[in-house]
Parts: C-alpha cells; structure tokens; sequence
C-alpha cells in the first residue's frame, strides 16, 4: 500500500504529533499538577492498553495468516501450471503442442503483466483468455487410447484446480480490511496515547520517553498492518517466485 518514504513519513508524523501535544500538555497542566491523579490514571491505561493490545495482535495475526495464505495459493497456481504442461505430453500432438505453449504464455503472463498490475492495485488481469483458451485446447482433445484419455482427464482435473486457485488470488488481490477496523485501530491507538500523555511526573525526559516510545511502536505496527493486508502490494507483498520457477522448469523439458 505504501512506500518506504511514505511508511517513515507516517511514523515521522506521529511521533512529532505525540511530542508537540506532550509539550503544549506540560505547558498548560504540569506533570506536578497531574501526578494528584496517576492512581485514576493508571487503572485506565492499564485496561485501555491491555484491550488495545488484545486488539493488534489479533489483526497483525489476521492479515499475516491472510498473507501466508495467499502465498501459499499463488504457489499452488504455479505448480498446477507445471502439472497441466508435463500431463500434456500423453494427449495428442496437436493438444500436447498447444497446451505446452499456452501454459509457457500463461506463467509469462502472470509474472511479466499480472504481477505488476496487482502490485499497482489494478484487477484487469491478463491471464484470462490465456486460460480460455487452455480449456478449449484439452476439451476439443480427440483421445484414441486409455493414456490419451487418462492424460486428459488428469489435465482438465489440474486445469480446473489452477482456474480455482486463480479466482482465489484475484479475490485475495482485491480484499482489505473493513474500514470499521481501521477506525477501531486508529482511535484506539490515539486514545491509549493519550492516556499515557496524562501521567504526572517531575521527570519529564523519562515520560517523554515512554510516551515517545509508545507512539512509535503503535505507529509502527499500524504501518506493518496496512502494508500486510494487501498481500500484493506495498514493501512486503507476495512474490512470484512459483511462477518464475514454473517458466524455468519449462525451459528445461523438452516440448515434444
């Protein structure tokens, strides 16, 4: 989702932010004025922060299981266009010709065009017709022996696995977190902050420094969540690393 420049800037932000109200908040309310309250205040952050707590690690959980996942199903993409290549050597000449070029031009797709269009939010994805045309390339098959037969009934079985494993990933490309989520993460985060600017000391470095250190790692795992949960985009996102390892194995096997 973001850049690393814009990822920085967003942590830069909230820590400036965090230090300009600590500041403005020592000027108007000493923190020899609020210590009277750190009883009250404590039992406050200590529920508000626990609740916060509870609450990001269940999302980071969520959207790193969401990421694994998606890595998983785009692998299994890759090696059922591997299957569907080597089963091709059992169907005729002409299917087994046609179906070892198309699933060469289906990797090549993917990784050359489909990838960058997912990386850039984009849900035109090229490999379509590419799968169309395997389809019809393995059902118009004319087999004469039991391999023949047996070669394309497996490869339709792995043609129809890769064209499942294919919606999953476009649907995975597309999928966020609701926007009731990142309110509820957003405010909580603000608001656990800023129960944390309340505390009253004589020493306000060492408070500074908590609450400083409190807004960068909320901030820091805010970031982390965003960029998580768009498996194919932003710094860490899914690699096409199946794929790649699909068009290297093609150009090992012989293609008749």
């Amino acid at each position: 989702m973001f850049t690393t420049f814009e990822d920085v800037a967003i942590i830069l932000i909230c820590f400036l932010l965090s230090l300009l109200i600590l500041l403005i908040l020592q000027h108007f309310w000493p923190g020899s004025r609020r210590r009277i309250n750190n009883d009250i205040i404590g039992w406050q952050v200590s529920i508000l922060g626990t609740t916060y707590a509870v609450i990001m690690g269940f999302m980071l959980y969520a959207v790193w299981t969401a990421f694994q996942s998606a890595e998983i199903n785009a692998n299994h993409e890759a090696n059922c266009v591997v299957n569907v290549f080597r089963l091709a050597y059992g169907l005729p000449a002409e299917q087994r010709d046609q179906v070892h070029q198309l699933a060469q031009t289906y990797a090549n797709v993917v990784v050359d065009q489909e990838w960058p269009e997912m990386s850039r939010g984009e849900s035109k994805l090229a490999g379509q017709p590419v799968v169309e045309k395997l389809w019809a390339a393995v059902v118009q098959a004319k087999p004469v022996t039991f391999a023949e037969q047996t070669s394309m009934s497996l490869t339709l079985t792995e043609i129809s696995n890769m064209t499942q494993y294919r919606r999953v990933r476009e649907i995975e490309s597309e999928s966020r977190l609701p926007n009731i989520l990142w309110i509820l993460m957003i405010l909580g985060g603000a608001i656990t902050t800023l129960s944390f600017f309340l505390f009253g000391t004589d020493n306000f470095k060492l408070h500074a420094v908590q609450v400083l250190s409190l807004t960068l790692l909320i901030s820091f795992t805010l970031v982390t969540i965003a960029d998580i949960d768009r498996p194919f985009q932003g710094i860490v996102h899914v690699r096409p690393l199946g794929f790649e390892r699909a068009r290297d194995t093609f150009a090992h096997l012989p293609f008749n």
